[in-house]
Formats: structure tokens, sequence, C-alpha cells
């Protein structure tokens, strides 16, 4: 008699939230970027508009629908967390168009070095702001960075403003966040809540000009504009619930990665030699950036083992 064999296993939960934020990430690095390229006559205020609109639409369904209005008023309490709210909507409007300008405009090679650096710069506002101590491998790392965005600027004789307004502006959101510390899709919802009348402003003083409504293809891209943004935060929220930060950290790179080569690849923007040189300088400095972050993790799990 022939045994049938066993049923696969499923996938255990850390597996799970592995394939969860990489896909986040794949969606960020890849998909988004061959989205708003589709989206290239349209203008970049003019998508955010959409993006903003349609992502309180979608999002704003499924948290009523799930969590209720008051999860929303207890995300926003006080006048002091509102005030946070207004700053993180500044700065994520702020990265939104600088990214879909940069997309649409031949630019994200420039992009992705900006999302490359960004863990730096988290490094450095923590330092400023936060009285976080900077090992000496870090150090070497920021310095190594420092050094591969300086080449640049000295080789093009002009500052790489969509590299730095990208790591700067997400990493100043980061640093702010962190004083409203509520469920990322509930604060979604509220930064694109209060730049809803922004948007909807926007969006009627363009009228018939707008893009929406004159062709059916083009129209429904930009309510799909709402899903693209939800969707990679959302799967991003169900891998951080189980991977370590050591494994995010790695990760996190996957998506400037997959522009990188979008853009050269497949987009042909040119990677000149001034090019090479800054991104060997900064996966140089991601390398030991990353080395330090394994070797002090390593350490402090040691420490706690040994502390029960």
């Amino acid at each position: 008699m022939v045994q049938t064999p066993p049923p696969a296993k499923a996938p255990t939960s850390t597996t799970a939230a592995f394939v969860a934020a990489l896909a986040s990430y794949l969606i960020w690095g890849l998909v988004n970027p061959v989205f708003f390229k589709s989206l290239g006559d349209v203008g970049a205020v003019e998508i955010v508009a959409h993006r903003v609109v349609w992502t309180v639409v979608l999002v704003g369904i499924g948290v009523l629908a799930t969590r209720g209005p008051a999860a929303v008023l207890a995300a926003v309490g006080s006048w002091r967390r509102l005030g946070v709210f207004l700053v993180t909507t500044l700065l994520v409007t702020t990265n939104w168009t600088v990214f879909i300008w940069a997309v649409v405009n031949s630019r994200l090679v420039e992009a992705s070095l900006g999302y490359f650096i960004n863990p730096l710069v988290n490094v450095l506002l923590g330092v400023l702001f936060l009285n976080e101590r900077l090992s000496r491998g870090r150090m070497l790392a920021v310095a190594i960075a420092a050094a591969g965005v300086g080449s640049l600027v000295v080789s093009y004789g002009a500052v790489p403003w969509v590299a730095l307004s990208l790591a700067l502006s997400f990493g100043f959101y980061a640093l702010v966040r962190k004083k409203a510390a509520v469920d990322p899709v509930i604060g979604l919802l509220v930064e694109t809540a209060l730049l809803l009348p922004a948007a909807l402003g926007y969006l009627l003083w363009l009228g018939g000009s707008g893009a929406f409504g004159h062709d059916w293809g083009e129209s429904i891209l930009l309510v799909l504009a709402g899903p693209m943004t939800a969707v990679p935060l959302v799967l991003f929220m169900i891998g951080a619930t189980r991977l370590t930060m050591t494994t995010l950290g790695l990760l996190q790179y996957v998506g400037p990665t997959g522009q990188l080569l979008l853009g050269v690849l497949v987009y042909g923007e040119a990677f000149t030699s001034s090019h090479a040189i800054a991104f060997a300088c900064i996966w140089v400095a991601l390398a030991v950036f990353t080395a330090d972050a394994v070797h002090s993790h390593r350490a402090a799990t040691r420490t706690a083992a040994a502390a029960e």
C-alpha cells in the first residue's frame, strides 16, 4: 500500500513575517517606481494629492471598520500630539513629492542614493537629538558615507539635493514620529487626513485641467495610489511584529537596490564613474554599519543571557 505523504507544513510565523517584510520592500523598491513612472504625464504634486485622497478613503474605511473612530481620536490625544502630526505630515509630504518628482524626471538613481544613506542619517540624528552614543564602527561608517557624497558634489559641482532631501525628510520623519508612538496605519490616516483639505483644494483648483477623468487608465492608476501607499505599510507591520531589528535592518537595503537597478537597467539613467565612487563609499559604509550593528546586537544578547 502506497502511503500518502504528509501534508507540507504551513509556513512558520517567522517565515510568513519575513515574506511580508520582503514583499513590502520589493513594492517600495520596484513596484512603486514603475507605478509612478507610468503616471509620467501627470505632475508630481497632482499625484501626491490623489495619493492623499485615496489613502484617506482606503485606510479610513479599514480603520473605522476594524477599530472605530475612538482609535483615531485616541491617537491624536492632545494638542501637543496634533502638533507632532502636523510636522510629520509636512515631512512625509516633502518625501513623497520629491520621490515622485525624481521618478518622473529620470532621477531614480539619485533617489536610491538617498535611501541608501538614510540609515546613516538616522544615526546622526540620534546622536544630535537623542543623545545616543556613536560607536567607533558607526563613526567610521558615517565618515565613509560623507566622503562618498562629498565626492559626488565635487564631481558634479552641485549638491545631490534629491538624495539629501529624501534622506533628511525620512530621517526627521522617523525622529519626530517617535514623539507620537501610535500604530503606523492609524498614524498614516491622521497624517493624510490633515493633508486632505489641501489635497482636495488643489484638485478643485486644477478643475478640468487635471488628469483625473480624462483617461480611464490614468484615472484608475490615480485611484490605485491609495492601495500602493497602504499595502506595503501593512505588509511591513506584519513583518516587524516577528522579525528582529537586525533582519529588518538588512532588508531595508532591498528597496534602494531595486530602485538603483531599475534606474540603470530599465530606464537607462546615467551611472557614471562619479556615481560608482559615491555608491562604493556608501556600500562600504553600510557594510561597516551593519557589521557594527550585528556585533552590538550579539553582545547585548550575550549580556542579557548572562544576567539571567
